[in-house]
């Protein structure tokens, strides 16, 4: 942290913003920009090149307390709106995210490293959320009971929760604070979300657009800062009715232990370590792009990675030598290159870590085929890499990864696979591809995970139910289940007689 407020923003990039307003380096609370009342900033730079893109404000405790204050104010006002009231303004918002997707695509690409393109993906998926809620504002219906006492007529409605704290982290800073905030506001609830201090300017800037839609001032706020103060606050807040929260296992506990004395509701999307399975009927083409995509996306900086790839032994070394010279052509380079599709890893525990996890997957018999160790582009960067012949035991098999690293080990039937896929705390998604429609289905219900890809990669968007089950989450996103995951049924029971 800095104790001055530094306002020489250095990164040459940053002249290609077109709108800049949407570059916001203080917090936004109860409708005003805000500062840290003790002057204290922190750098957020560019992992790609290391430069400086801005210093955001750092708030403390008091603030965010103030945060929660204002939310619980707006609330009453906020709740009473017509859902079609509510509605306009979140079309609204949506339209403006989709007007300014290129600036919000460079500030992300400039704050968390991807490929443009990838960037500008997000931003398109980001939005898909607040079109959906707009829209799901209006159905949140009363449903009718048939009753069982005499002389009584039985109601059931939806009620918003109240106060909302989310936390968002880095690897899609734009789409998770969409996912979970739309849903939210839609539902009636307000907001303070604490987005990660490595990516804050995404929310900042959803926030900007959020004041030009129209959201009143205390329904939508972004407290920047140390997560472990703002964080920590909003856990034992009794306002804060609900925590919903993206990002480690580990984290998710903690969260849910500080929420435990107020029995807050809690939405969690946590870690996972997704299994890929190929079988020998699969065509080998597809399969292995299939697998690139599953992989590589966001640099494997993402919980629906596949970080365990089995592959039927009589396809196996095709499978690994056609997979190796595909890795081998994949660009690495700064996200605002055009060619690039590998970009750098978001800090140096990450790099650490894939080292760690090639390092000891090596020491254990594996071979690497592609890649292996850092790239020459910067010391956040590292070879997309292929790990074959990986044994359960190894490090990569066991914990999720967070980088360019694929791991493949063969497989011989099914019930095997199954068992050795299932074989793990985690259980949010899984693929398969096979091209036999009963096994298709066999493995849909085998697999012990949330989310189950058949022959395909992209599963997500706005419509579906996105979560899983075991140590990798509570509660879905997306979809109404999301919307009601902000509501409490209430009961209404009417004498008539």
């Amino acid at each position: 942290m800095s104790a001055h407020f530094a306002r020489t923003i250095r990164h040459d990039a940053l002249d290609r913003l077109v709108d800049r307003r949407l570059l916001r380096e203080l917090a936004y609370v109860d409708g005003q920009w805000t500062a840290s009342e003790v002057a204290e900033s922190f750098e957020v730079t560019d992992p790609a090149s290391g430069a400086t893109v801005a210093f955001v404000a750092a708030l403390d405790a008091g603030q965010t307390t103030k945060a929660i204050n204002a939310a619980s104010r707006a609330f009453p006002a906020w709740r009473a709106l017509l859902p079609q009231e509510r509605a306009k303004i979140l079309r609204k918002w949506f339209e403006l995210v989709v007007a300014s997707r290129d600036d919000l695509a460079l500030l992300m690409t400039l704050e968390q490293g991807k490929p443009l393109k990838e960037s500008l993906g997000e931003i398109a998926y980001a939005a898909s959320f607040v079109e959906w809620y707009a829209e799901e504002a209006k159905r949140l219906n009363a449903e009718s009971v048939t009753s069982h006492l005499p002389g009584a007529e039985m109601m059931v409605r939806r009620e918003p929760l109240g106060v909302v704290g989310i936390v968002t982290p880095w690897n899609f800073p734009s789409a998770m604070l969409t996912r979970k905030a739309a849903a939210a506001l839609a539902a009636g609830c307000t907001i303070v979300a604490h987005p990660s201090s490595e990516t804050p300017l995404s929310a900042l800037a959803l926030a900007e657009l959020g004041e030009r839609a129209g959201l009143p001032a205390g329904v939508f706020n972004v407290v920047t800062g140390k997560a472990s103060i703002i964080v920590g606050r909003m856990c034992e807040n009794p306002r804060v009715r609900a925590m919903s929260f993206t990002g480690s296992t580990e984290i998710g506990r903690l969260i849910a232990a500080q929420s435990a004395p107020t029995m807050k509701r809690l939405v969690m999307e946590l870690g996972g370590h997704a299994p890929l399975i190929v079988f020998d009927d699969a065509d080998i083409e597809k399969a292995v792009t299939i697998a690139l995509d599953a992989k590589f996306a966001t640099s494997g900086q993402d919980c629906l990675a596949a970080n365990r790839i089995y592959v039927q032994r009589s396809l196996y070394d095709r499978f690994c030598a056609a997979f190796a010279r595909r890795i081998e052509m994949l660009r690495t380079g700064n996200g605002l290159a055009d060619e690039t599709e590998i970009g750098p890893l978001m800090h140096e525990r990450a790099i650490k870590k894939v080292e760690e996890q090639v390092a000891d997957a090596l020491a254990r018999g594996a071979r690497c085929l592609a890649g292996g160790k850092l790239h020459a582009a910067g010391s956040l960067f590292y070879q997309p890499t292929l790990l074959v012949d990986v044994t359960d035991e190894a490090l990569i098999m066991r914990e999720e990864t967070f980088g360019p690293v694929a791991a493949v080990t063969p497989f011989d039937s099914e019930d095997e696979v199954i068992a050795r896929a299932n074989a793990t705390e985690y259980g949010l998604v899984a693929y398969v591809v096979t091209e036999n429609g009963a096994r298709q289905q066999r493995m849909g219900r085998a697999l012990d995970y949330g989310m189950v890809a058949i022959n395909r990669v992209k599963i997500t968007g706005a419509p579906i139910p996105f979560g899983g089950v075991k140590q990798s989450g509570i509660g879905r996103e997306g979809s109404r289940h999301g919307l009601e995951a902000f509501t409490d049924l209430k009961y209404l029971c009417l004498d008539v007689a």
